[in-house]
């Protein structure tokens, strides 16, 4: 069984869940202002705001005209977040679970939120060739370590020259175990950005923009060294939202 109280057969990264719906609302402050969700069942974290998300979302630090993906976005509880953070940017959500994919989409137009948008897919497929400023994620460890890695490995493809990548997980999921493998491929970006609840969030951060070509935004990032020896064995852990 998953944290949600349904078969891990049919998880909370199924594509289209079997769950029966039990909708419900949830709600947060953040910034001064009191955000309101629509959950549901067969969506993780439908019981409210998990520790780890909560504890990425006070560590955004996100300026106001950045692009931010959401990667993995559940319900939309840091896609809507990062949008009220970075209200002169842009948001992208993406999710494979269709469920909660509509939830994000809902609770974007709940929150008032017009920099945003929800796409549909697994990994980075549903943003193709586009870069980022930040990518935000609390990824479903129980896809396994090596799925982990194809996350971490393909982010740099994703992010402009200087961009930040932010990862939340805790013990039981292997956090410290990508905390090293970041600190060997990123050398000297990696910072633990908080701890709480048994969660750290990290920060790996590109090389940024050689001087004299601070405009060139399409400059090609260099990715990070791919060498790792992964096991496929599944982690213990839970799931973005």
């Amino acid at each position: 069984m998953d944290d949600e109280g349904a078969p891990v057969a049919e998880s909370y990264w199924s594509e289209r869940p079997r769950s029966r719906s039990a909708p419900s609302e949830r709600r947060f402050l953040y910034r001064g202002e009191l955000l309101s969700f629509a959950v549901d069942a067969g969506v993780f974290s439908s019981r409210g705001l998990d520790p780890g998300t909560g504890l990425l979302i006070e560590n955004l630090s996100l300026g106001r005209t950045e692009r931010v993906l959401d990667l993995g976005c559940g319900w939309g509880a840091v896609g809507v977040a990062a949008a009220k953070a970075a209200a002169e940017g842009h948001v992208v959500l993406t999710e494979v679970n269709r469920r909660a994919a509509r939830l994000a989409r809902a609770n974007l137009a709940r929150n008032r939120v017009t920099n945003g948008e929800v796409r549909i897919g697994p990994g980075y497929a549903p943003v193709a060739e586009e870069r980022f400023d930040v990518i935000a994620t609390n990824p479903p460890y129980r896809i396994g370590r090596e799925e982990i890695l194809r996350l971490l490995i393909d982010a740099p493809a994703h992010l402009h020259p200087g961009g930040r990548l932010l990862l939340v997980g805790k013990g039981s999921e292997g956090i410290r175990y990508y905390q090293t493998w970041l600190e060997e491929h990123w050398p000297g970006t990696v910072t633990v950005l908080a701890r709480g609840s048994g969660y750290r969030v990290l920060e790996a951060r590109l090389a940024p923009v050689p001087p004299g070509n601070a405009d060139d935004r399409s400059a090609t990032p260099s990715p990070p060294a791919h060498r790792h020896r992964a096991s496929a064995r599944p982690t213990s852990g839970g799931r973005s939202a």
